[in-house]
């Protein structure tokens, strides 16, 4: 929940935020809810704020309510191309922290052009659900590691939780693996319950990257898609990843929209 609707008229000062729960605000006005707003906390660990409001005042009441509650670090992410919403979250002291490109992939490979694309020699690809779990935990251990060293969990999906225990066997399904002997190299990660399936997270261990890993899993998720009867899948990326856009974008994926998260520290 995050939106500044565009009604005209005036709103009067007797407005009233209270704070009806842990994490939900109310503005009243006249005994009537004018405005929302709403915190939550993801599995990250990072606390988001959103606000449903039809006038900007009774927006600035809410966001500053809420802000002298709440502990920082906070989040928040609008459409780079809402300009009112996003003025409003700067107005209240927010900044920003990152954009994060959205993107549509084509699952016919003869759309990606990733018809003819195979592991390098001495790689295979484990389909998902059928990786070993040990394996697959070893390998997420050092990817994370990897990201933990360089670019840093901020700059990844918000679902690529930092489980300190691993991988569950409830998340096999949902992981694609290169493996070459019996050592696991790259993953990807998809999750189909929505209602298009989204590409969470896309890694190879830093000692195999440029082997063309990384483009063998994604050929092999979305023509797997496609076989399914799938059309497309989502990804969202960094825009500072280049190598992971320059990737999508060379299997014909569509850029459709831009996100910005803000930060207020």
């Amino acid at each position: 929940m995050n939106t500044l609707h565009s009604a005209s008229g005036p709103v009067d000062r007797t407005v009233v935020v209270t704070r009806v729960a842990e994490h939900q605000w109310h503005a009243l006005e006249d005994d009537q809810v004018v405005g929302r707003g709403e915190a939550v906390r993801r599995p990250d660990g990072r606390l988001f704020v959103g606000v449903d409001s039809w006038h900007e005042p009774v927006f600035r009441k809410l966001a500053a309510a809420m802000l002298a509650e709440l502990p920082r670090p906070l989040f928040t992410v609008v459409d780079e191309g809402d300009d009112d919403l996003t003025a409003a979250w700067l107005v209240a002291g927010f900044s920003i922290g990152r954009r994060e490109r959205g993107y549509v992939l084509p699952t016919d490979p003869r759309v990606s052009g990733l018809a003819s694309v195979g592991p390098p020699s001495g790689v295979r690809i484990v389909p998902a659900g059928a990786a070993d779990t040990d394996a697959l935990r070893a390998l997420d251990s050092v990817i994370r590691a990897e990201i933990a060293a360089t670019v840093g969990w901020q700059t990844m999906p918000v679902e690529v939780l930092h489980r300190p225990h691993g991988i569950l066997a409830e998340d096999l399904p949902k992981f694609v693996v290169a493996a070459q002997g019996t050592e696991y190299v790259g993953l990807v990660r998809l999750v189909t319950a929505t209602r298009q399936p989204r590409i969470g997270l896309l890694a190879v261990r830093a000692d195999h990257r440029r082997r063309g890993i990384a483009r063998a899993l994604l050929a092999h998720v979305l023509g797997d898609l496609h076989v399914r009867g799938t059309a497309a899948a989502w990804a969202e990326i960094n825009e500072a990843n280049t190598a992971a856009a320059a990737l999508v974008e060379g299997a014909a994926a569509r850029h459709t929209s831009t996100n910005l998260e803000l930060v207020h520290q």
